[in-house]
């Protein structure tokens, strides 16, 4: 079961999913969904990044055409945010990641990456939102697959060393009391150690 707060990818192709369900599959997801609505649930479920699994590229242009990579990370503690529009609990997310882009100094990057819509879509939302941390584009959803994501929002926190840490899924209030103590204790991480040029004789 998904973590509650959270959308799955194949909504994007079925938005209206209750309607077209039928029989036990019908009666578990609306049993979900009133599962959901319980105050004594958390809305996401943040995890280790499996220590095996090293941390994918960033190779991606934004709404602006500027390339990220994956030297753009180094040195920041880094919110990486996978989204869509026509998800409800990424709507409901992505102002308080605006919230946290705001308050916080250079040291903290706050990146989404919206996941298989076209650029004119995302754009009228982020104008009309008011958005104005950097929005990646996946319009074919291989940065998500790549990132291992398959429900939104989805959520790297990456160290200042590079390195994906924590993965959460489902809606989290990035402003709140609980996303700052993860971000204060990100920032600890060790940055990377580049070693210096050696001295030309």
């Amino acid at each position: 079961m998904h973590a509650c707060g959270a959308c799955t990818l194949s909504g994007a192709n079925s938005p209206q999913p209750l309607r077209r369900a039928n029989g036990v599959f019908a009666w578990l997801l609306s049993l979900t969904l009133t599962l959901c609505t319980g105050a004594a649930l958390a809305q996401f479920d943040k995890s280790p990044w499996p220590a095996k699994t090293p941390t994918p590229k960033l190779d991606v242009a934004d709404l602006q055409g500027k390339v990220w990579s994956s030297a753009d990370l180094l040195d920041k503690t880094v919110v990486l945010n996978f989204w869509a529009t026509w998800c409800a609990p990424c709507k409901e997310e992505l102002p308080t990641l605006q919230t946290l882009h705001d308050i916080s100094d250079t040291s903290t990057l706050v990146l989404s990456v919206n996941v298989r819509e076209p650029a004119p879509r995302v754009a009228r939302y982020v104008q009309a939102t008011g958005l104005t941390f950097p929005v990646l584009l996946d319009p074919k959803g291989e940065l998500a697959k790549r990132w291992g994501v398959t429900v939104f929002p989805t959520t790297v926190l990456i160290g200042p060393d590079g390195q994906a840490r924590w993965r959460v899924m489902g809606d989290v209030d990035w402003s709140g009391r609980d996303a700052q103590a993860w971000l204060t204790q990100l920032a600890q991480v060790p940055r990377l150690q580049v070693p210096a040029p050696t001295p030309k004789r």
